[in-house]
C-alpha cells in the first residue's frame, strides 16, 4: 500500500473518531423524562423504592436497574493491539470500540473504564471495588503476566462473570477454528502434534483451550523468543510457560516444527519460513495470528504446501480469527441466567457453537455483508463471520444453557427454545411480527413460485423456506444456472432434488404454458407467436400462468424491473371479476413498533372507492399479523378543513365505509402527527372515535404513502415486510428490488396461507 493510501486511510479513521460528535458512545436514556411525573419517579421520590428494594433483595438490581445488562470494559492501557504500552489514556478510543462491538452484536450495554494503575493487584483491588455497578466484567489488553495476576484475584473475588477476552476470546476463536480445520484435514485432536510461538496471554489460552478439546499435553511444543519452552529453562519463564515445557534436547523452532500436524503463532511477522513449513505434516494447518503481518504470509506457506489450512488475524484474508466472534455471545449467555461466571464448561460450548454454525448453511445477511467471499464451509471458511446474525442464538444458547448445567446460574432459564427465538428476534427485527404468519405457512403447505429463481437471494430464501416451513419452493430459472449459483453459494440445495423448477429454456410443459397463454390473451392481440415468445422470455408470466393452471399456489416476482410492469401480467392472467389489485400494503417495522402504509404502488389517484377497499384490504392483511387495526386516512386536510382535493375524496370514502358497519376502528381525514399523536388529535379534534396511535397510514396519493415509506427506510432505518398485494388472493405479491433473502422470506410466509378473495 501506497504511503498516499497509508495516509487517506489514516485521515478517515480520525475523522471517524471525531465527526459528528467526537468518540463513538453517548449515554441514553430508556425511560421517558417529560414531566414532573416523570422526574419524581426517575429521581426523588419515586427512585427510594427501588432503592429500597434492592436493600431487601440485592438480586432485584437486575429488576430495576441496568446492572443486568451492562458490562464495564476495563483496560490499563498496558498491552493495546499492536501498540504495546500506550497507556490507559491512549487505549479509550479501543476500549470505546469494544463498547461499540458489544452493543452492535449482543445488544449489551457499556461503560468503557481506563484505569492509570500500572500494579495488577492494585488494579485486581480496583476492578473488584466496581461489583455493584457491572452485571460482568470484560478485562482487556493488560500485558502478560499481569493480566494472569488480574484475572485470578477477581474471579476468586467478585460474584459475577470476570473474563480476559485477550485471552479466553482468542482460545475459543481458535478453539472452532482448529474443530473446524481438523475436520477438513481429516484429523483429530488426540493424534495432531502443536507447535506454537508465543508465550504470552492469548498463546497460553490457546494451548490451554485445545488441551480442554482434547489435544494431548506431551503433543505440545511451545516456543517463544529465547527458542524452546523446555524443562530447567530459567530465562524469560512464567509459571504459565512451563507447565508446557518439553523434556528435550532440541531448542530451536526449526527442530520442532518436524511432523507438527498444526502451527499455533501468537508472535511475531516472519517467525515460521518456508523451509520450515515443508518440514510440516500432510495438509498442516497453519493458523499465523500475528497482527497486523503474521508469521508467515498465506501465499509464501502456500507455495511449499499447497494444501495447508491457514487463518490469520487479519481480514483481508480468509478465517480472521477475530474476538468478536466469542465475547458478546458468551456474555449474553452469562448475564441472561445471572452467572456468576464463565467457566470452562461455557467456553466450550462457545467453541462448539461458533464451529457448528461455520458448518451450517451461510445465512443471506452474511453473504450480503460479504459479497464476493466465498462463504462455504471449507479450508477457506473454518469460522463463521462477524456479521452472521445467527450467532447470538446459536451461541449464547449454547453458553446459558452450559451455565445451566455445569450449576453457575442463579436466573435459569425455563424454555431454551424459546430464549433462542428472542435472540434471534432481537437481530431479526421482522421475527417477532411474523411468527403468526410463519405457523400459519407451517400448517397450508402451499407451492410458491419465484419468477426470478436464478437471483442468489431467492436461491438462500428457498433454503430458507425449505428449513423453516413446510412450503414448496418453485423456481423458474437454467438448472445449470441454479446449480452452480447454489454451490457458488455455499447453498445445499440443488434444482430437481430439493426444489422444483420451471426452465424457460427448454421445459415439457412449454406447449401448454403457451397455449393457455394465448386462450387468455388472443382477443387482446396476443397471436400464437407472441404466445410462445413470451412463454420463453418473460418469468413473470410464466409463473402467473403456474398459478393459473394450478401447478403453483402463489407467485413473488420482482426483484429486479418496474412494479407496474410486473403488476399488468398479473392482471392479464390472473385477474378476474373477484380478483383486482386494489392496493399495495408495506408494513415498516420501527424501533417503536410496526407501522402500515397504503396504498404504495397499485392506484395512483385512488378513488373513493378504492380508498374504502384500501382500508378494507389493510385491515384483513393488519389481523393476519395478530393486530388490530387502528386505521387513519391521511391527507393535508384535517377534519373537514378542506372542501376539495383528497380530503374531498377521504371523506367520501369514510362515508362508503359507515355504510358497510367494518369490525375495525378506522378516522380521518387528518394529517400524519394527528394520526400518531393521540393527544394532539385529542386536542384538535376530542370527539374522534379513534384511541391511541394509528398503527396503519391510508394515503389518497400513492406519491404520498411511497414517500413516507422510503423515508421510513432510509432516515428511521425502517425495515419493510412486503408490498403485500391486496386484492389478488394471495395469489402473487410483487416485492421491491431491495428486497433481501430474509424479505422474500417473509413474503413467502405471507404468500404461505389462503385469504379471502380480497387478500
Amino acid at each position: 500500500m501506497s504511503d498516499s493510501q497509508n495516509e487517506n486511510l489514516r485521515q478517515a479513521a480520525l475523522f471517524y473518531h471525531e465527526h459528528p460528535k467526537p468518540g463513538k458512545l453517548e449515554v441514553r436514556a430508556t425511560k421517558p423524562l417529560a414531566n414532573g411525573r416523570d422526574l419524581a419517579r426517575a429521581y426523588s421520590p419515586g427512585v427510594a423504592e427501588a432503592c429500597l428494594e434492592i436493600k431487601s433483595e440485592p438480586s432485584d438490581a437486575s429488576r430495576y436497574t441496568a446492572r443486568g445488562n451492562l458490562v464495564g470494559v476495563v483496560s490499563n492501557g498496558s498491552a493495546v493491539l499492536g501498540l504495546g504500552n500506550i497507556g490507559a489514556l491512549a487505549s479509550k478510543p479501543v476500549m470505546e470500540g469494544k463498547a461499540v462491538l458489544f452493543k452492535k452484536f449482543a445488544n449489551i450495554d457499556c461503560f468503557d473504564i481506563e484505569v492509570e494503575e500500572k500494579d495488577p493487584e492494585k488494579l485486581a483491588e480496583i476492578v473488584c471495588s466496581l461489583e455493584p455497578t457491572f452485571g460482568a466484567i470484560n478485562l482487556e489488553d493488560i500485558k502478560a503476566p499481569d493480566c494472569f495476576i488480574v484475572e485470578k484475584i477477581c474471579r476468586e473475588k467478585m460474584n459475577i462473570p470476570v473474563f480476559h477476552d485477550d485471552q479466553h476470546g482468542t482460545a475459543i476463536v481458535v478453539g472452532a477454528a482448529a474443530t473446524n480445520a481438523l475436520e477438513v484435514a481429516g484429523k483429530r485432536f488426540e493424534d495432531i502434534k502443536i507447535v506454537s510461538t508465543g508465550g504470552g496471554a492469548a498463546g497460553i489460552a490457546c494451548l490451554n483451550m485445545l488441551l480442554k478439546l482434547g489435544v494431548k499435553r506431551e503433543n505440545v511444543w511451545l516456543c517463544d523468543i529465547d527458542g524452546l519452552v523446555y524443562e530447567g529453562r530459567t530465562s524469560e519463564m512464567t509459571p504459565q510457560k512451563a507447565e508446557y515445557a518439553q523434556a528435550s534436547d532440541k531448542r530451536t523452532l526449526d527442530e520442532v516444527i518436524d511432523g507438527a500436524d498444526m502451527f499455533l503463532g501468537l508472535s511475531g511477522p516472519g517467525v515460521l519460513k518456508p523451509e520450515m513449513v515443508a518440514k510440516m505434516a500432510d495438509r498442516p494447518i497453519i493458523f499465523a495470528l500475528a497482527n497486523p503481518t503474521p508469521e508467515i504470509m498465506p501465499e509464501e506457506a502456500r507455495k511449499v504446501a499447497p494444501e495447508a489450512i491457514i487463518a490469520t488475524g487479519r481480514s483481508d484474508f480468509p478465517n480472521q480469527v477475530n474476538n468478536v466472534l466469542c465475547f458478546p455471545f458468551i456474555f449474553r449467555g452469562a448475564l441472561d441466567v445471572g452467572a456468576t461466571e464463565i467457566n470452562d464448561e461455557m467456553c466450550v460450548a462457545c467453541v462448539q457453537g461458533i464451529a457448528e454454525l461455520a458448518r451450517a448453511t451461510t445465512s443471506a445477511e452474511a453473504a450480503a455483508a460479504y459479497q464476493g467471499e466465498q462463504l462455504t464451509f471449507g479450508c477457506d471458511y473454518l469460522i463463521p463471520k462477524p456479521f452472521d446474525p445467527r450467532l447470538v442464538g446459536v451461541v449464547s444458547a449454547a453458553v446459558a444453557k452450559a451455565a445451566m448445567d455445569s450449576g453457575v446460574a442463579t436466573r435459569p432459564i425455563e424454555d431454551l427454545e424459546a430464549y433462542k427465538h428472542k435472540l434471534d428476534q432481537s437481530v431479526f427485527k421482522s421475527a417477532l411480527l411474523m411468527r403468526p404468519l410463519f405457523e400459519a405457512a407451517r400448517v397450508a403447505s402451499r407451492r410458491i413460485i419465484f419468477a426470478e429463481g436464478e437471483d442468489e437471494r431467492v436461491l438462500r430464501a428457498a433454503q430458507a423456506i425449505l428449513e423453516e416451513t413446510t412450503e414448496t419452493p418453485i423456481l423458474i430459472g437454467r438448472p445449470e444456472v441454479l446449480e452452480a449459483r447454489c454451490e457458488r453459494a455455499g447453498l445445499t440445495i440443488r434444482p430437481g432434488h430439493d426444489f422444483e423448477f420451471v426452465n424457460p429454456e427448454n421445459d415439457p410443459r412449454y406447449f401448454d404454458y403457451w397455449n393457455t397463454y394465448h386462450e387468455l390473451m388472443e382477443r387482446k392481440g396476443v397471436t400464437p407467436d407472441i404466445a410462445k415468445a413470451i412463454m420463453r422470455t418473460n418469468t413473470t408470466a410464466i409463473g402467473a400462468v403456474a398459478v393459473q393452471r394450478g401447478e403453483a399456489d402463489s407467485l413473488i416476482c420482482g426483484t429486479f424491473g418496474e412494479y407496474r410492469w410486473h403488476l399488468d401480467y398479473i392482471q392479464q392472467i390472473l385477474g378476474t371479476e373477484r380478483l383486482t389489485p386494489h392496493g399495495a400494503l408495506s408494513l415498516m417495522i420501527l424501533e417503536d413498533g410496526p407501522l402500515f402504509i397504503a396504498d404504495t404502488q397499485v392506484n395512483e389517484l385512488p378513488t373513493p372507492e378504492q380508498v374504502a377497499r384500501i382500508v378494507e384490504g389493510a385491515a384483513r392483511h393488519v389481523r393476519r399479523f395478530g393486530l388490530e387495526p387502528n386505521i387513519a386516512l391521511c391527507s393535508q386536510s384535517q377534519f373537514g378543513n378542506h372542501k376539495e382535493g383528497s380530503g374531498k375524496r377521504l371523506r367520501e370514502a369514510l362515508e362508503i365505509l359507515d355504510s358497510r358497519n367494518p369490525d375495525f376502528c378506522y378516522e380521518g381525514e387528518m394529517n400524519v402527527d394527528v394520526a400518531l399523536d393521540p393527544e394532539l388529535r385529542q386536542r384538535i379534534f376530542p370527539r374522534s372515535r379513534m384511541q391511541g396511535a394509528a398503527n396503519v397510514l391510508v394515503f389518497a396519493h400513492a406519491d404520498a404513502a411511497s414517500g413516507v415509506r422510503n423515508i421510513l427506510k432510509m432516515r428511521a432505518d425502517g425495515l419493510e415486510v412486503g408490498p403485500i398485494l391486496m386484492g389478488m388472493g394471495n395469489k402473487a405479491h410483487i416485492v421491491s428490488p431491495s428486497i433481501t433473502a430474509r424479505g422474500l422470506l417473509n413474503m413467502a410466509a405471507i404468500a404461505g396461507t389462503p385469504v379471502d378473495h380480497y387478500g
